[in-house]
């Protein structure tokens, strides 16, 4: 009985820890993505599933999500271009600035397997579904989802914005 009361409080004290890429960046990841990153994260797969580990929002994501169309009263290229930077560094390269990726095989391979070992990791837990219902894993991982897609959302309305201005890239979208 004194271990499972032992186990209850480290799962409580671990409850809230927030996870950002091994690489340092601030670029978020779907729960998803986060599971096939590498293998400490595949083999995380449960602490993510009980919501022990959670991957962080980015600042500029939750400020996306809260006014995707937000304006302010005056508009200038170089506030355009310290909104969108925030952006590009939580949501990657925007679609025209990304090179064609061309997972070789081998990458493709790998990814494979880690999303094979973070399944069986996470087919530890016994009724898996219900645990990430319960434990909030899967309402974490649609704010994850819409602050992704408020923060894509924002950057095209200002890029949008900045084209309509005549600004240079990255406040504008490039242009052959």
């Amino acid at each position: 009985m004194a271990r499972r009361h032992l186990q209850i409080c480290a799962l409580l004290v671990l409850g809230g820890c927030a996870t950002t890429p091994l690489d340092g960046s601030p670029q978020v990841q779907t729960g998803s993505q986060t599971r096939r990153a590498d293998l400490p994260n595949a083999l995380a797969a449960p602490l993510r599933d009980l919501n022990i580990l959670q991957s962080k929002i980015p600042d500029a994501l939750l400020a996306a999500a809260e006014a995707p169309y937000g304006r302010p009263p005056v508009i200038t290229c170089d506030w355009l271009v310290s909104e969108i930077l925030p952006l590009n560094g939580a949501l990657g390269p925007d679609l025209e600035d990304a090179k064609i990726d061309d997972h070789t095989l081998g990458e493709r391979a790998s990814a494979s397997v880690l999303g094979a070992i973070a399944g069986a990791a996470s087919d530890t837990l016994p009724m898996g579904s219900w645990i990430r219902e319960i434990s909030g894993s899967n309402r974490h991982d649609k704010l994850i989802s819409a602050a992704i897609t408020a923060g894509q959302i924002r950057r095209a309305y200002l890029k949008g914005l900045g084209e309509s201005r005549g600004c240079a890239p990255p406040a504008r979208p490039y242009r052959p």
